[in-house]
């Protein structure tokens, strides 16, 4: 059996979550023990305790963990987990005497490494202990037989008692994520990314332990985690409410064992296949296939920049520079239904998710990653704020910010959106054969002050290319709309890649965020 742990092969595992089940209960205000659910003694916690917990790991030896049990894991495949569902009895605050119900992952295949999970009541914790007798098997009843020290592999939070969706979910190495105020599963964060899309192994560290804890807000819960890993520990405080939005508060507490390459903080992982940018005949029977379709970022000078994704022939790595960002994200801007034809999978509505610093983070990089793909269960997307500062042994970071799980990032500059990059040759009537070499953009941009113009407002369109020559810029506001559209020519010189820059202007106002591409000549071609 193959356990060799890649960001393809883990990432697909993570990408069937949405379909695997789950539910809650938990102890009230004296431990009391519920029905369903077997307990662990009390022991004292806290914040700083786990805090001090993290800090002396850092100071020991990484101990790898095993896989008990891993040939009768390995035949819980995708299928079989999906009929392993946790009891509705067997879930922690099933009764109202938390926040929301949470119920309980199975170990399997793709999720092989247990984890443990406690509830906490007035700073009294208590684990929930796995039990065979918690889950039906359906089919795969085989994996009842699996002892009663397992372990689960993760957790979700359901919207309520009488409802079975759930709305957030923690589940492999580190991530977690939730279905926003739109109601659907897409983009994944992370506790932490480490030597992402570096020549060495990109190094997977593990939310190992949870601790569960209702607050005085009844939208609100309140998770603890232990992170763990080969290069560093952690202790995370996650604050997430869920009213009209789902908005996570972290506060992560990072103690180093080894200097690190690259560090990414508050990742984000989600998928780009095609769009109307790079989609070609033959790919699919849907127009668009992707959870997001663009970096946003709103610079700490007040600039808000849009970057589409891209599907590239090879890894590319953007970065872009800055100091103290006020905000980065990875959009769904496409709401259209129409523009995917999925009705199963439901792409207009995956979440925005962005990212919030609520303290300075001083100098750095929004890196970009973004890796070929040729399906759409792999997720190829990766987005983090990396930090200028070295990450040496023995070191401690802190970091605290907000992950907003919206359908929209925040309008704050109200500036207009590009909402569509299309590109293709050049057609110019009676010169064949067609100009390879030439190659026409058209942009769409909405909201905003575009809004308000009148159709005949002498709008200019702004662009720049590192290399090549730019042609026939003009704007124009779209028939039958209030869209605005920016076309420009841009004639190659060479084959490499060309960095484009684009916004909309009226006199010396900028009514746009700022378009940047980078076009990658041979893969148009």
């Amino acid at each position: 059996m193959n356990r060799d742990l890649t960001r393809r092969s883990f990432l697909t595992g993570a990408l069937l979550a949405p379909w695997l089940s789950l539910v809650g209960q938990s102890a009230r205000s004296e431990m009391e023990l519920p029905a369903g659910l077997e307990w662990g003694p009390a022991q004292p916690f806290s914040f700083d305790g786990l805090r001090q917990q993290a800090q002396r790991l850092a100071t020991q030896p990484y101990q790898a963990p095993s896989i008990r049990h891993a040939d009768l894991l390995d035949r819980i495949d995708y299928d079989a987990h999906l009929e392993i569902q946790c009891r509705p009895e067997a879930a922690l605050w099933r009764q109202g005497d938390g926040p929301y119900p949470v119920r309980f992952f199975h170990l399997g295949r793709l999720f092989p490494l247990p984890v443990k999970i406690y509830a906490v009541q007035a700073g009294t914790a208590r684990e929930v202990r796995y039990s065979s007798r918690m889950f039906t098997f359906g089919k795969a009843d085989f994996a009842a037989a699996l002892p009663d020290d397992l372990g689960f592999a993760g957790f979700r939070v359901l919207h309520s008692r009488t409802e079975e969706r759930d709305w957030l979910a923690f589940l492999g190495a580190s991530y977690f994520r939730s279905a926003g105020e739109l109601d659907q599963y897409g983009i994944s964060a992370r506790g932490i990314a480490i030597d992402t899309a570096l020549p060495s192994a990109e190094e997977f560290p593990r939310f190992t332990q949870f601790w569960l804890e209702p607050t005085a807000d009844p939208h609100t819960i309140l998770i603890h985690a232990l992170l763990e890993g080969p290069s560093l520990t952690g202790a995370y405080r996650i604050r997430a409410t869920r009213q009209e939005r789902v908005t996570m508060d972290i506060e992560a507490v990072l103690f180093f064992r080894a200097t690190i390459s690259r560090l990414g903080v508050a990742p984000l992982t989600s998928m780009f296949w095609f769009s109307e940018t790079n989609h070609q005949p033959g790919w699919d029977w849907r127009p668009e296939v992707h959870d997001s379709d663009g970096l946003a970022l709103w610079t700490g000078a007040g600039e808000r920049i849009w970057r589409p994704l891209n599907n590239p022939p090879f890894v590319q790595i953007s970065s872009f520079l800055d100091h103290n960002p006020r905000g980065f994200g990875l959009s769904q801007r496409d709401r259209q239904f129409e523009n995917y034809q999925d009705d199963r999978v439901f792409y207009e509505r995956r979440p925005t998710l962005w990212v919030e610093p609520l303290e300075p983070w001083g100098e750095g990089a929004v890196q970009l990653i973004e890796i070929p793909t040729n399906y759409e269960m792999n997720d190829n997307i990766v987005a983090y704020w990396a930090p200028n500062s070295s990450v040496q042994a023995g070191a401690t970071q802190t970091f605290r910010y907000r992950l907003h799980w919206v359908a929209d990032e925040p309008a704050d500059p109200p500036l207009g959106q590009v909402i569509a990059t299309r590109m293709g040759w050049t057609t110019i009537p009676k010169t064949p054969p067609r100009p390879v070499h030439r190659i026409w953009f058209a942009l769409d941009f909405a909201g905003g002050p575009l809004e308000h113009l009148d159709s005949q407002a002498p709008v200019q369109l702004v662009a720049s290319a590192k290399r090549g020559i730019l042609r026939s810029l003009n704007a124009f506001q779209v028939v039958g709309g209030r869209r605005w559209r920016g076309n420009f020519e841009l004639e190659l010189e060479g084959g490499e890649p060309v960095d484009l820059r684009a916004y909309l202007r009226l006199g010396d106002q900028a009514l746009s965020e700022t378009w940047l591409y980078p076009l990658i000549p041979h893969s148009s071609s």
